[in-house]
């Protein structure tokens, strides 16, 4: 019985409470953000069919966001008068929505920029990166201040803890953090995928940190209401999208994988979980590097794929979003269940 109610508050209550949250406030957010006209302004660069999205609300990231918000008030309220469990450790379950959403507090400004101001492009490049490098290093100053930053490191398939010294853990980390979320906002490039690709890594991390010896309920309960928001928000941002997660989205969800990795001591792990992230990321890597040495080379650039990131050249190929999104979904669930196997 005490096992039921531990799981109750800390996995079942979180995932609910976002759940509820995030789908009652979807239809009256979605029809504000239609009253303001802060629809998306679709790229040129995209394909053209993309282009019947334009208009379409952004910065609907809030609607799951506000959904977590709840779930952690909900969680920690409950907790402090339910079961009393060493595992839940309710200051790194805070820090972790915290140190999300500022993450997220960066997207909304940069969707700001570009549905209110006009600017389509939003912040620039290197304002984005100072931001998120800021809110890096303050996470892991914080986390090296309370004594809750381990530079242990878990490297996949053979479970072992490789501890590197802090002077090189802390730039890895630092590394990991900026690179991380912007590789999840890359990925926010077609209705649903974001959001199915990392319902699936977050239920990744709340098995390993909701069952076996190293249980982290606060790690579960932040994983749960990551998976309830998101349930919630793919009603209304699954094929054909009546909102956008925007930037503010996809940089909170970018931060919420990373640091459920950081906090469990599993970065290493982001690479067979996170895959798809890291195929977007290079896939647009490959195809900036590729044409600017063959336009240097022979004064005309050339591309390895047909677009990216990646979903567009399947897109290009003739996929549609939605099988793409199932495929890609499905390749992380196929990954997650092997690393978490194994």
């Amino acid at each position: 019985m005490a096992l039921f109610t531990t799981i109750g508050v800390h996995i079942l209550l979180p995932l609910l409470v976002a759940f509820a949250v995030a789908v009652m406030l979807g239809p009256s957010f979605i029809n504000w953000l239609h009253k303001l006209k802060y629809g998306q302004e679709i790229r040129e660069e995209g394909p053209s069919w993309h282009q019947k999205k334009s208009g379409t609300p952004t910065m609907g990231g809030i609607i799951f966001m506000a959904g977590i918000v709840a779930a952690t008030i909900a969680t920690v309220a409950v907790s402090a008068v339910g079961p009393d469990t060493a595992q839940f450790d309710v200051s790194s379950y805070i820090g972790l929505t915290i140190a999300s959403l500022a993450f997220g507090a960066i997207g909304f400004i940069d969707d700001y920029i570009k549905v209110v101001k006009k600017r389509n492009l939003g912040l620039t490049a290197l304002q984005k990166f100072l931001a998120q490098l800021v809110v890096a290093v303050v996470y892991v100053i914080v986390m090296y201040a309370t004594g809750s930053l381990s530079p242990s490191v878990e490297i996949p398939f053979i479970h072992y803890d490789l501890v590197l010294p802090i002077w090189l853990y802390v730039p890895f980390i630092l590394f990991v953090i900026v690179g991380v979320v912007n590789a999840v906002n890359l990925t926010d490039g077609l209705d649903g995928l974001a959001s199915s690709v990392t319902v699936v890594v977050a239920l990744f991390f709340l098995a390993v940190t909701a069952v076996g010896e190293n249980v982290m309920y606060d790690v579960s309960a932040f994983s749960a209401a990551v998976i309830g928001g998101l349930l919630a928000f793919l009603i209304y941002n699954k094929y054909p999208a009546k909102v956008f997660m925007g930037d503010t989205g996809s940089l909170f969800l970018g931060a919420s994988v990373v640091f459920m990795a950081i906090n469990t001591g599993k970065v290493i792990y982001l690479i067979p979980v996170g895959f798809i992230y890291f195929a977007e990321t290079l896939s647009v890597i490959i195809q900036t590097s590729y044409f600017k040495y063959t336009k240097k080379k022979y004064g005309e650039g050339r591309r390895v794929f047909k677009m990216t990131p990646i979903h567009h050249h399947f897109e290009m190929c003739g996929w549609r979003e939605t099988k793409i999104v199932r495929v890609f979904t499905l390749v992380t669930l196929l990954l997650c269940v092997i690393a978490y196997v194994i």
